[in-house]
């Protein structure tokens, strides 16, 4: 079974350098609605046997036009499961002050997850973001199905992808983030071992340039 992951488009909130965690939301950016419309366009000739979305705006407005570009419409299924990374006192806040304040602790957050104090901040462990994406993933075990698309948030699906192909806490972030409606496909036979046959795609973007994964600066 092929899954594909989607990050949701750009906000106004990404633009302004905020946290928009599983309580914050802002709305879609006109630029980054012609790129999910590409990003459509590029799956459009997928036949997906399900698709999932976070229940958040900005990740629901995301896949209804990844659905328009479909040539083969599926009904969309809104789960909790697939939220942002649920962040306490950090939602909405701006990075830049944040990473002021508690540098110590964004340095954490952005490169060694086995460091950052989630109590802290009320917000979600590591565990558990990561185990609600896990439990939705195998709920599929026993389908018949060849491909399956989620649509959810940066944070909240590197952590996810990263702890299904055998990352530990430290090392979840060793590839950075996820770019704003890029696409990362992973394949799996048994839903044990999962094999990435993509990360990070954006090459079917317009404006998409060559740049690192790890040099990207740490939104969500």
């Amino acid at each position: 079974m092929k899954l594909y992951f989607v990050r949701h488009g750009r906000t106004e909130w990404n633009e302004e350098g905020r946290f928009q965690g599983a309580s914050g939301d802002s709305p879609l950016l006109s630029q980054s609605i012609q790129d999910i419309e590409l990003l459509g366009k590029h799956l459009q000739d997928i036949q997906f046997d399900r698709i999932f979305s976070s229940d958040l705006p900005r990740a629901v407005h995301t896949s209804q036009i990844i659905q328009s570009q479909s040539l083969h419409p599926v009904e969309i299924e809104l789960q909790e499961s697939l939220r942002e990374w649920q962040l306490g006192r950090l939602e909405g806040q701006k990075i830049t002050l944040m990473e002021a304040i508690y540098p110590q602790q964004m340095r954490a957050f952005r490169h060694n997850l086995a460091l950052f104090n989630c109590r802290m901040f009320e917000a979600e462990s590591v565990y558990q973001t990561t185990q609600r994406v896990r439990e939705l993933v195998q709920s599929l075990q026993n389908q018949p199905y060849e491909h399956v698309l989620f649509i959810g948030h940066g944070a909240n699906l590197v952590a996810s992808l990263r702890t299904l192909l055998g990352a530990k806490p430290a090392l979840i972030r060793d590839w950075g983030g996820l770019a704003n409606a890029s696409l990362t496909i992973l394949e799996t036979d048994d839903f044990r071992d999962f094999q990435l046959l993509s990360w990070n795609d954006i090459s079917f973007l317009d404006s998409a340039k060559v740049q690192p994964a790890y040099s990207q600066p740490l939104q969500l």
